[in-house]
């Protein structure tokens, strides 16, 4: 039997969970929702993915119960009013913020992405933004918000400007002996039914990288009471 999800909120509209790293976001065998359902006991509900987190990548995710839910989220994602909030640590001494903007290719064949020198077939534009939150010991912690959401964008973007990120296996030669350290650390969005606004965080698991960053507790708060966001 598959370990258990944690699951942070489950109402009939939405579930938010802890994707853990290796699992895909889609509704497969071994995928997210399949794993959800067994954690639950219910094989016959309906969840559907409407966004996703790389199969390496670990951390808060929002499914929808049914069609109508997953409309309505959907509808957000792409009118903007999704919120969420990655934290990584890179190689490196990231400057104190920026915003990256690139072209990136999608090579389907070799299931990677690159940054493109123009527009051309698969190129599509990719915008995140950033802050640095600490830096020590070779390395920083950085504060990520997606303003598209291109595959392996995060993991590009910063590898191609020579701070990849701790536990690359794709776009760096880095020896890290540790998973991905992308983690997708705050959630907020519209409940679709009670037009409540919805705020989840989590913080990263106290392993390597992580356990060397010591600005994680200040930016979750000693008693956990911020959100992230």
């Amino acid at each position: 039997m598959a370990e258990a999800m944690e699951i942070l909120f489950r109402d009939s509209a939405v579930l938010v969970c802890v994707k853990p790293a290796g699992v895909l976001s889609t509704d497969e065998a071994g995928g997210l929702p399949s794993l959800l359902r067994e954690t639950l006991g219910e094989k016959d509900l309906d969840l559907r993915t409407v966004h996703r987190l790389d199969r390496a990548v670990s951390g808060l995710m929002v499914l929808a119960c049914g069609q109508k839910t997953a409309s309505a989220l959907s509808r957000e994602i792409r009118e903007g009013g999704f919120e969420k909030r990655y934290l990584a640590v890179v190689h490196g001494a990231c400057p104190d913020r920026g915003e990256l903007r690139d072209l990136l290719r999608r090579d389907k064949a070799r299931k990677m992405t690159f940054v493109a020198d123009g527009p051309g077939k698969d190129v599509q534009e990719a915008v995140l933004d950033y802050d640095t939150l600490g830096r020590g010991a070779g390395m920083s912690l950085v504060k990520i918000r997606l303003h598209t959401g291109r595959t392996h964008q995060i993991r590009v973007q910063f590898a191609s400007r020579g701070f990849p990120l701790y536990g690359e296996r794709k776009y760096c030669a880095e020896p890290d002996s540790c998973p991905l350290a992308l983690w997708s650390c705050a959630l907020g969005f519209t409940h679709p039914e009670t037009g409540e606004r919805m705020r989840f965080s989590r913080r990263p698991p106290s392993v390597f990288p992580w356990n060397l960053c010591e600005e994680i507790d200040r930016y979750f708060g000693c008693n956990g009471g911020e959100d992230g966001l």
